[in-house]
């Protein structure tokens, strides 16, 4: 969406709230509770404070494992999603309000009506984070225990998807539901009735929530495989990325906007939101230190062995840290240490993810701790404000991504330093909003409408 006044891309930016992982810093004395319901809505009013489009929530189905033991960046008490969110609907009146729900792990008639509730609470304002989920481990806590093939959580994800549409879609909106003058119920006996059936699903029957301000909720997806980047450019309104370096970003948009026009659709029809971190100091050099302060934090000892553990595949509990890498090679096969990471997944050949490990380290003299730091990503924007704000501007309006995912390291103030000091830098710009567009996230994200309902 680009600005009629200055003709330049306008910059998404919306809000992660990350729960205790290796982004955050929960032992810093800044740092609150998780989940608390005053965090979550410190988080929310701070980003709509700053006219963001929408606060992010993640799922946990599972907490983390390591060698048998809760991670240790991990924490009990992960609030669901979805109630989580239709609280928020209460306390904002703009923000997007925007939820990852599996659909390896649920039924598409009871989240539609879940997302179908919300758009209604909140009047418009809700998303689905569509994503599958890849590990028996998680599934072990869901009757249908076990895991699909990616090839199969995917086909799995669209039909779901399309009967989950079904339900959203079963009224029209247009509809007279009752007349206590004449005691007409409907005026059509099919009037919000589905009927769903392919290989994974066999559903029909009558929605009992009527039509939604968006009609379907803003549609986000996650994945980042080759599988995930179609799915998005078939059924998505926004991917998330993990690719929010400028050279990374741009390669990764052309990719998953090249792949729009095979199903009718346009560049503009899908948002690419890479995740993003960031330091700030008043100048750049100030902005660096606190950077690597921060890094040091998310990387203590202990947690740079779990991290070499996903790899190794052992235990290295008696390995220093502060040392060289293990000299061993991992341990081929199956991952027996780690449980329920996703970090396991990104190291699909683990002996060449340690030979290349081993020369980053020789080259530069790096500790292993050192070399998880360097490994496990740094804070995506760092310098001073204006620093900032002119660097997120470039990347938007190169092409690098459409807007960014900020995820604070510290709940529940984190994001109030960005929204005071590089917001305002973005708005004299031109290319952030200084107020609401439409009432609807669908209109703030400037994405086309929906066509109506068949009738």
């Amino acid at each position: 969406m680009s600005s009629p006044a200055t003709g330049r891309k306008q910059v998404h930016l919306a809000a992660h709230f990350p729960g205790v992982n290796n982004t955050t810093v929960w032992s810093d004395p800044r740092s609150g509770s998780q989940i608390e319901f005053s965090s979550f809505v410190h988080l929310a009013r701070t980003a709509e404070r700053a006219k963001m489009d929408f606060l992010f929530l993640a799922e946990g189905l599972r907490l983390r494992e390591q060698g048998g033991k809760i991670y240790d960046l991990d924490v009990v008490g992960r609030p669901n999603t979805l109630t989580v969110l239709s609280a928020l609907a209460a306390v904002t009146e703009h923000l997007g309000l925007a939820g990852t729900i599996s659909s390896t792990f649920n039924e598409p008639y009871e989240v539609a009506r879940q997302f179908a509730s919300l758009d209604h609470l909140s009047g418009g304002r809700a998303a689905w984070n569509v994503v599958t989920s890849w590990d028996a481990f998680t599934g072990e806590n869901f009757r249908r225990g076990g895991y699909l093939p990616a090839e199969q959580r995917y086909e799995r994800a669209r039909t779901f998807l399309d009967a989950a549409f079904a339900v959203l879609d079963a009224w029209r909106g247009d509809e007279v539901v009752a007349d206590p003058r004449s005691g007409t119920f409907l005026t059509d006996p099919a009037a919000g009735s589905f009927a769903h059936r392919d290989a994974h699903f066999d559903i029909a029957g009558r929605s009992t929530v009527w039509r939604s301000p968006q009609g379907r909720p803003v549609v986000f997806q996650a994945g980042d495989s080759d599988e995930g980047r179609e799915f998005a450019a078939a059924k998505a309104d926004a991917i998330f990325s993990r690719h929010a370096t400028y050279d990374e970003g741009r390669a990764f948009s052309a990719d998953v906007k090249g792949r729009l026009a095979r199903y009718g659709r346009r560049p503009e029809d899908l948002l690419v939101l890479p995740a993003a971190t960031f330091a700030l100091g008043d100048t750049d050099a100030e902005a660096a230190e606190i950077a690597h302060e921060v890094r040091m934090q998310q990387v203590s000892g202990q947690t740079a062995i779990a991290f070499l553990e996903h790899v190794w595949n052992r235990d290295l509990s008696g390995h220093d840290p502060d040392g060289p890498l293990p000299a061993d090679d991992p341990v081929p096969g199956e991952n027996t240490v780690a449980r329920g990471r996703a970090s396991v997944r990104q190291f699909r050949d683990p002996l060449a993810t340690a030979r290349r490990w081993r020369e980053l380290a020789e080259a530069e003299g790096l500790t292993s701790r050192e070399l998880v730091v360097e490994v496990t990503g740094r804070q995506t924007f760092i310098g001073s404000p204006a620093t900032v704000a002119a660097t997120i501007e470039r990347f938007v309006q190169d092409g690098a991504a459409d807007g960014f995912i900020l995820v604070p390291h510290l709940v529940p103030g984190g994001l109030d330093e960005f929204a005071d000091r590089v917001v305002p830098i973005l708005q004299e710009r031109g290319v952030h909003r200084t107020e609401y567009e439409g009432s609807t996230l669908r209109d703030n994200l400037g994405l086309p409408p929906l066509a109506p309902a068949a009738g």
